[in-house]
């Protein structure tokens, strides 16, 4: 508790090593909050920043702390190809009204090894028409690898846009079979 009476929120977390680099990830006792790709020192710092901002709490590095190890756990065999679906509990307070209605039917809709285009991904959630907030939604989530916005593509066939950039969703959808291996 703090000198009010109050609990407060415990944030932790880490950075982890994968195939297209480091990504940081923190929990609360909720469930994991936010996952960052390229987590160099300058974005971490920055991530943990903003992290701090909005949940009113210190994020503290914490790599083996409980909140975070299943976590790691799955997200390293997801990379290492032991992995198809994450079942991890979820804070989903980063995100709210229509990002949270999009990001979670993109997290329990859209498995491993499919794509879906923005305006399918609208449609899902009753607001056909509204695939430019899709994109909008995608660009937002917290929770990127775990909630799965490299799943999501243009009608036309086109990769789309990407937060952790172009070459990082065509890893993801290599790794997933969707796209065929870079050949270097």
């Amino acid at each position: 508790m703090d000198s009010l009476g109050q609990y407060e929120q415990q944030v932790v977390w880490t950075v982890v090593a994968t195939d297209i680099g480091p990504l940081l990830l923190a929990a609360t006792g909720t469930g994991l909050v936010n996952v960052v790709f390229h987590a160099t020192d300058a974005v971490r710092d920055k991530s943990l920043g903003r992290l701090a901002d909005r949940l009113g709490t210190t994020p503290v590095e914490a790599p083996g702390s409980p909140l975070l190890a299943e976590a790691i756990r799955q997200v390293e065999a997801y990379f290492a190809g032991e992995r198809r679906t994450f079942e991890l509990p979820l804070d989903w307070s980063l995100s709210s009204g229509f990002n949270r209605q999009v990001l979670r039917e993109l997290a329990s809709g859209v498995p491993f090894g499919a794509v879906v285009g923005y305006g399918d991904l609208a449609s899902r959630v009753g607001q056909p028409g509204a695939a430019q907030a899709v994109g909008v939604a995608m660009g937002s989530n917290p929770l990127p690898v775990i909630v799965p916005c490299h799943r999501v593509v243009e009608s036309d066939g086109g990769i789309g846009g990407f937060g952790g950039g172009l070459e990082t969703k065509r890893k993801l959808l290599a790794l997933e079979g969707v796209l065929p291996e870079p050949l270097f």
